[in-house]
């Protein structure tokens, strides 16, 4: 008989790529979870040509009543939770949609489980944004000091992650994830935003690449790679936490000087500097020491910075319309 496996969040980066590994795997039905399946086209599913592999359903995730409800219905062996606002510039926009869509859901989540059943695995997404500024490689016993919306809500969800683990026995781990790219990325992440504007530049469609802070500091990883660790973190025999990440940071300007060299275009004549692209409460180093993961879980990221990089490119100038992990 196989595992069921819910996916909240299932149409998004994350969510959809887990959704392809698990149906990969063979031992897994997939129940996935959007806010109304009727107005949402899947397209990330689509693309993975896993759509009519996945059973869908519409869920408020706000609402703990519809999560009871559900996780009583399907009764699922496993339960991650990939849901919620992703994007930490659009958290100080909306602070408030950003702590509900995290920290809620996450409560309700953990408390439908305790009612239920206290042996379903429970994911919880957590982020190098808690940490705040790491000038030494952070390791899963760093205290955390977040300085946004999007971090804080992070953290509160780790932290009663954890103390449902503690206090209710429950087995529920969390993955502190580093930036993690895919070609499902939205040009709203700097990442792609670069990517594009390079692309642009050098078909003529675009005279400059508008920043903020091309100083920060970030550990870049591939999406594909992360999403087998959050399926190996539970199939341990304890839960636990673990940091996941390539263990390799770069600068901003690093990054955007490697896409315009692989464009052919040196990024100094086309960089624009924009104050009000800068946040005020910006994390300016994140550097992860990822040696639990490897050695606990025997997960090492396959693609580091740049390859996560060429990757990217590589799809963006052939334009495919379809994704082949």
């Amino acid at each position: 008989m196989k595992k069921k496996a819910i996916i909240l969040g299932i149409s998004g980066q994350d969510g959809s790529l887990l959704a392809k590994a698990l149906i990969d795997n063979g031992l897994y039905d997939v129940y996935g979870t959007s806010r109304d399946i009727t107005k949402n086209n899947f397209e990330n599913l689509v693309k993975l040509k896993i759509l009519n592999k996945v059973k869908l359903f519409s869920l408020d995730s706000s609402n703990f009543d519809q999560v009871f409800n559900f996780i009583k219905l399907i009764l699922p062996d496993e339960v991650y939770n990939l849901t919620g606002q992703t994007s930490v510039g659009t958290s100080f926009k909306k602070p408030f949609e950003t702590i509900i869509s995290i920290g809620n859901v996450t409560c309700n989540l953990l408390e439908a489980i305790r009612l239920i059943n206290g042996g379903i695995k429970y994911f919880n997404a957590a982020s190098s944004e808690c940490f705040g500024d790491t000038n030494l490689p952070a390791t899963e016993e760093t205290c955390f000091n977040p300085i946004s919306p999007y971090g804080v809500s992070k953290t509160f969800a780790f932290n009663l992650t954890k103390n449902y683990r503690d206090t209710y026995n429950l087995f529920a781990s969390s993955l502190i994830l580093s930036n993690h790219e895919s070609f499902f990325r939205s040009n709203e992440f700097i990442s792609q935003k670069i990517i594009q504007s390079a692309y642009n530049i050098r078909s003529k469609k675009q005279d400059f690449l508008e920043v903020g802070d091309i100083s920060v500091i970030r550990d870049w990883g591939w999406a594909q790679d992360y999403v087998q660790a959050f399926h190996l973190a539970l199939q341990e025999d304890q839960p636990d936490d673990y940091i996941i990440a390539t263990g390799k940071s770069i600068s901003l300007e690093n990054f955007i000087e490697y896409v315009f060299i692989k464009f052919n275009l040196n990024y100094k004549d086309y960089l624009v500097s924009n104050n009000n692209l800068k946040r005020k409460n910006e994390v300016k180093k994140t550097v992860l020491n990822v040696q639990k993961a490897n050695t606990k879980l025997k997960w090492i990221a396959k693609n580091d910075v740049f390859k996560v990089i060429d990757l990217l490119i590589e799809h963006k100038i052939k334009n495919k319309n379809e994704y082949f992990p």
